[in-house]
């Protein structure tokens, strides 16, 4: 039965994922006054893939390349709230891609006077010819291969954007929609790239939100979420795994068999898997859910009897022999991310590599080769002791962004929340264009206030009864 938006104060609210956003919604429906909700998080501690972990050696890790900036003033009184002056370390970013010999700064197309000739070249000359041509607008139907030929030409595409965003995504550009962009990739202005080659161009700008950054002092990025879930007075519950959801009965069922009765349903989980365990979903619905693609990642933490001695933040690598697609200096975020804090004695690098869900790993290979590349890119000196490996394999990583993609959600969300189930999140709503943290908070927020007190959200509106992202976000 459809829920009206008017003030539900008197209604039970559950919140499935001790996530960002599920956190978020809980903290700010106690905000609210409202009392009647539960917390339900599958895993034994919160934070969800914001998470951070100590392995036996004693190095914090991320579970994924995360920085603290914010597009939110919600997000940013959160952070002042759970962080005394001193605990957040701030940083510039410093990141560059590798490329044939070389580094090359980021944003890579912003650079092009540091690459080798013949290259720089040919990279040039097909932007020129894509920047004079671009009044032929893209369709907005247009695939990401097809968006970024337009917008950079086929030289930047062919040695840097294909091979770095096949890698990513685990998929081809062509398989992708162009409609997420928005501010995830930058945007070149021709004179400035030509002005960069005579030595003429004003120093470079720094491109994007998270040109700086902050980082915990200690606990990795999990820190922000433990503190934020022992500000909660109870009504979180770990270890407590959904199997089953009743819209009829407004039921749901865990894996030891409890049922737990619902009003409103903030489902922060994967998309696709709750569609598949709700009763009544249509064999039409399943098969759109099923259509939502999504990369794993495993994360390769990488740690070093050696000392932090690079100055950069993280590194891009397109190279197909290269197994990461980035490499992270996570000892340079914080010291603490090393055993004791000795970051004279120690290095920690941590790398992410994509791949397909389901793809079977041979986890002493992955960390060998990972370990082989870092050091062969002069990131770790030839004899530098490993003395830390931990992998954590992340299942869902990270939306996909697929050329079908929006008309699976079409399909799959106005159902749900027809029937007073919000899918919110990264993977709630699959859209890696606000899939971060800053953007879980905010969803979170949002949807505490529009079940209590009727707001409409303004981070997503509603369209034809589904949600979507409102625009200019990333």
């Amino acid at each position: 039965m459809p829920h009206s938006s008017h003030a539900l104060r008197s209604d039970k609210i559950v919140i499935l994922g001790a996530g960002p956003c599920g956190l978020a919604c809980a903290d700010e429906l106690t905000r609210l006054g409202h009392r009647d909700w539960t917390l339900l998080e599958a895993a034994p501690v919160p934070g969800g893939l914001a998470a951070s972990v100590v392995d036996p050696a004693g190095f914090t890790w991320d579970l994924g390349g995360h920085v603290v900036f914010s597009h939110f003033g919600e997000f940013d009184r959160l952070l002042a709230e759970l962080f005394a002056p001193g605990e957040l370390l701030l940083h510039d970013r410093s990141s560059y891609v590798r490329f044939r010999d070389r580094w090359v700064p980021y944003p890579f197309q912003q650079h092009l006077h540091h690459l080798p000739a013949d290259d720089a070249e040919a990279c040039v000359h097909d932007l020129l010819v894509a920047c004079q041509r671009r009044e032929q607008r893209l369709p907005v139907s247009a695939d990401f291969a097809t968006w970024l030929r337009g917008m950079y030409g086929s030289g930047l595409v062919e040695r840097f954007f294909g091979p770095y965003n096949s890698k990513v995504w685990a998929m081809t550009p062509e398989r992708m929609a162009s409609s997420w962009v928005a501010e995830r990739v930058a945007p070149v202005d021709p004179d400035e790239i030509l002005a960069a080659f005579s030595g003429t161009a004003p120093p470079a700008r720094r491109w994007g939100p998270n040109s700086t950054f902050a980082f915990p002092a200690c606990g990795g990025t999990g820190e922000i979420w433990r503190r934020l879930a022992a500000r909660l007075d109870g009504g979180l519950r770990t270890g407590a795994r959904v199997v089953a959801v009743d819209t009829a009965a407004r039921t749901m069922t865990l894996d030891s068999g409890e049922r737990i009765g619902f009003d409103h349903l903030v489902a922060t989980g994967p998309l696709n898997r709750l569609t598949a365990m709700t009763a009544g979903v249509s064999s039409s619905m399943l098969a759109a859910a099923g259509r939502l693609r999504h990369t794993t990642v495993a994360m390769v933490g990488l740690g070093y009897r050696a000392p932090t001695t690079d100055e950069r933040s993280w590194l891009y690598f397109p190279q197909p022999e290269v197994p990461f697609y980035r490499a992270t200096n996570f000892s340079k975020y914080a010291p603490a991310n090393v055993p004791g804090a000795d970051t004279d004695t120690f290095s920690a690098w941590m790398t992410e590599t994509s791949m397909l869900p389901g793809t079977r790993l041979d986890y002493s290979r992955l960390i060998s080769a990972c370990d082989q590349a870092l050091r062969r890119h002069g990131l770790v000196a030839e004899h530098a002791p490993l003395v830390s490996a931990h992998l954590e394999p992340i299942e869902h990583a990270y939306p996909v962004p697929a050329l079908d993609r929006d008309a699976a959600l079409a399909e799959v969300v106005p159902w749900l929340e027809a029937r007073g189930i919000y899918p919110r999140g990264r993977f709630g709503t699959w859209r890696y264009e606000i899939g971060n943290m800053d953007h879980a908070v905010k969803m979170g927020i949002d949807i505490a206030h529009r079940l209590v007190n009727g707001i409409t959200e303004e981070l997503l509106t509603p369209v034809s009864g589904a949600v979507v992202a409102a625009g200019g976000q990333s």
